[in-house]
């Protein structure tokens, strides 16, 4: 799990082949003018969903994680309270990895929240269970998903 602003998006271009197409993205200068709805950058390798949510009590929320694509969740405006807990660590799955959604769902707690401000950006990969969208009030965010196997 990374948490960072954009002006350190440089910083990981190297981690992952579909990094630098995914960061192009998120540093649009039209970025928060674009419509809700699914921008595709890379055919199925890398594309973004822009959104906006009212948040969620954690309470009300559950852990996912992602086995096919890595996540980098840039928060727009708002804050999301987001919470994490390494996979290896998670006890109670809530059923099985559904494989067409990608998306495993655990009723564990998390480990940590990460506070995400307005302007940054958490990267979440396969072994991190993560709980976004808690906040009292709305979030515009951006979730670009980046295919873990190279094709």
């Amino acid at each position: 799990m990374i948490l960072d602003t954009l002006e350190n998006a440089h910083r990981y271009l190297t981690l992952h082949d579909g990094f630098a197409k995914a960061f192009e993205f998120l540093l649009r200068p039209d970025l928060k003018e674009l419509p809700v709805g699914k921008y595709e950058i890379d055919a199925d390798r890398v594309y973004a969903m822009v959104s906006k949510e009212n948040g969620r009590r954690k309470e009300d929320a559950l852990l996912e994680t992602h086995e096919k694509y890595i996540d980098i969740q840039l928060v727009m405006t708002g804050t999301d309270d987001m919470g994490w807990k390494p996979k290896s660590l998670c006890k109670k799955p809530a059923g099985k990895y559904d494989q067409k959604n990608d998306e495993q769902i655990f009723m564990d707690e998390p480990d940590a929240w990460i506070s995400t401000q307005s302007g940054a950006f958490v990267i979440f990969f396969p072994e991190d269970a993560h709980m976004p969208l808690i906040s009292s009030g709305q979030i515009h965010k951006v979730v670009v998903k980046v295919a873990v196997a190279k094709r």
